[in-house]
């Protein structure tokens, strides 16, 4: 089971709204999700930065159901309402490397 975490931004005065497309995730996406075999997804919020863990076996397959899903690919559009864009590069999100596990 391989382990991913990323951080992101969001875009100023955003952070409610964004909280709140999640409280109300799209039923189909969550399929989605667990189609991809996503496990343990969580995304925690310190003022405008946001932190995403999941665990996932297989990260090829996984992206490839992604983006051949409709429905990913409306939410993320939605989500970039949200979610600040860095305008030279276009980079969304940051993927962290990992240092430490306690198990």
């Amino acid at each position: 089971m391989q382990r991913v975490a990323i951080y992101f931004k969001l875009i100023e005065g955003k952070a409610l709204e964004y909280e709140e497309a999640h409280k109300n995730i799209w039923p189909e996406m969550t399929e989605v999700l667990d189609m991809a075999g996503f496990r343990n997804y969580s995304i925690w919020r310190q003022d405008n930065m946001l932190f995403a863990y999941y665990e996932i076996k297989n990260l090829k397959c996984a992206e490839k159901i992604l983006n051949d899903s409709q429905i990913y690919s409306q939410w993320r559009k939605l989500m970039e309402n949200y979610i600040f864009i860095d305008p030279v590069t276009g980079q969304k999100e940051w993927v962290m490397k990992n240092v430490f596990i306690h198990e």
